[in-house]
C-alpha cells in the first residue's frame, strides 16, 4: 500500500474534525439517546432512532479518520521546492484561450469541500509536477488534450 501524502494544514484539519466528533458531539449525542431511551418504547421513539443512528456514524467516521491519520505522511514546505511545482504548491495556470486555473496540490483527503484544491493523483497534478513558471503542460484528458501554461507557482509557509 502507498503511502499517502498530506498538508500540514489537511492533517490539523483531520485531527480537529476527530476532536470535534469525539468530545464534543459524541458525548452531547450520547446524552440524547440516554434520555431518549428513558422514555419508553424505543422502535416508535424519534429521537432515540435518530440520535443512536447518528452515534454509529460518528463511530464510523472516527474509526476512518483514525485508520487514515496512522497511513500518512505530512509534507511541509522546503525552500529547495521554490521556483518548482511540488506537493503543497498553489498553481495558477493559463491556456490559448485565456482561461486560468487556480489550485493547491494536495493529498487525496483534503480534497473535499475545497473547489480550489487537487489530489496529488489527479492527471493535472501529475502533469504539473517538477515544472516552473512559463513552462508548457499537457494534460491527456478523456475529451483530448489540452496544453496549459504554468503562470504561477507559491508555497504557504507553514
Amino acid at each position: 500500500m502507498r503511502t499517502k501524502l498530506i498538508t500540514r494544514e489537511g492533517y490539523q484539519k483531520l485531527k480537529d474534525e476527530i476532536d470535534f466528533l469525539w468530545r464534543k458531539e459524541r458525548p452531547e449525542i450520547t446524552k440524547i439517546v440516554t434520555w431518549a431511551a428513558g422514555l419508553g418504547d424505543r422502535s416508535e421513539n424519534a429521537d432515540y432512532q435518530y440520535n443512536k443512528r447518528r452515534l454509529r456514524e460518528i463511530d464510523r467516521r472516527v474509526r476512518f479518520l483514525r485508520k487514515t491519520l496512522d497511513g500518512i505522511k505530512i509534507v511541509d514546505y522546503h525552500p529547495q521546492q521554490d521556483g518548482k511545482i511540488f506537493f503543497g504548491a498553489w498553481v495558477t495556470l493559463g491556456n490559448e484561450d485565456e482561461k486560468e486555473l487556480k489550485f493547491r496540490i494536495v493529498g487525496s483527503e483534503e480534497i473535499y469541500d475545497r473547489n480550489d484544491y487537487i489530489s496529488i493523483d489527479s492527471p493535472m497534478a501529475r502533469a504539473c509536477l517538477g515544472k516552473q513558471v512559463d513552462d508548457e503542460i499537457l494534460v491527456r484528458a478523456p475529451g483530448g488534450d489540452i496544453t496549459w501554461d504554468v503562470l504561477s507557482i507559491k508555497y504557504l509557509p507553514t
